[in-house]
């Protein structure tokens, strides 16, 4: 972690190293993130023709009961545990939003601290992509309501069923991401 923020080449951690890795316009397996602390939602998606792919995806539950720390624990092991058994190349975090309370920002800022410590340890180019961005690109408008989300990942991604909404968030964010590196921009994704 030292080497990375000293701006050093990193080595990943065996469970991490994967051959072949490339750039994020070529990025093979994408991991979207919608981080929250009582429940953090992924995916990961293996873009392709004639139909992108879905690897994974789920939402991470902590009860309400549990204190912030063990939260922040689950979030953390079970990522880790994601990107090591599917690989991604990229990762796509949803964007910094408003909150009118400081209490639930200093919180959600935890559990997104907690997906990104993960993800940048094992060295995966992190995007953000706001909110009302994804909506636009998935439902065609952006203040569309989770359930809009949620139907619209589940036609787009041929899945028997409809996601979890924040599962769905995260496969948005992904497929958003895909779509988005799969064309000429004039604006660049924003790294983080």
């Amino acid at each position: 972690m030292k080497e990375r923020l000293d701006g050093a080449p990193t080595t990943r951690p065996a469970e991490f190293q994967v051959s072949g890795r490339t750039s994020a316009r070529a990025a093979a397996v994408i991991l979207g993130v919608d981080p929250s602390l009582r429940g953090t939602g992924y995916g990961i998606i293996a873009p392709g023709r004639p139909a992108t792919k879905t690897l994974a995806q789920g939402t991470i539950h902590c009860p309400a009961a549990w204190e912030r720390s063990r939260c922040l624990l689950k979030i953390s092991e079970t990522l880790r545990t994601v990107i090591a058994e599917h690989h991604p190349t990229v990762c796509v975090i949803e964007g910094i939003f408003f909150v009118q309370n400081l209490k639930t920002a200093l919180i959600m800022g935890e559990a997104r601290g907690a997906a990104l410590a993960v993800i940048a340890e094992a060295g995966l180019d992190i995007y953000e992509i706001a909110t009302r961005k994804v909506k636009q690109a998935i439902v065609g408008y952006g203040a569309a309501q989770k359930s809009a989300v949620a139907t619209m990942v589940q036609r787009l991604l041929n899945l028997s069923e409809r996601p979890e909404p924040d599962a769905a968030d995260a496969l948005a964010l992904a497929l958003t991401h895909a779509r988005e590196t799969s064309r000429y921009q004039l604006t660049p994704l924003k790294k983080i």
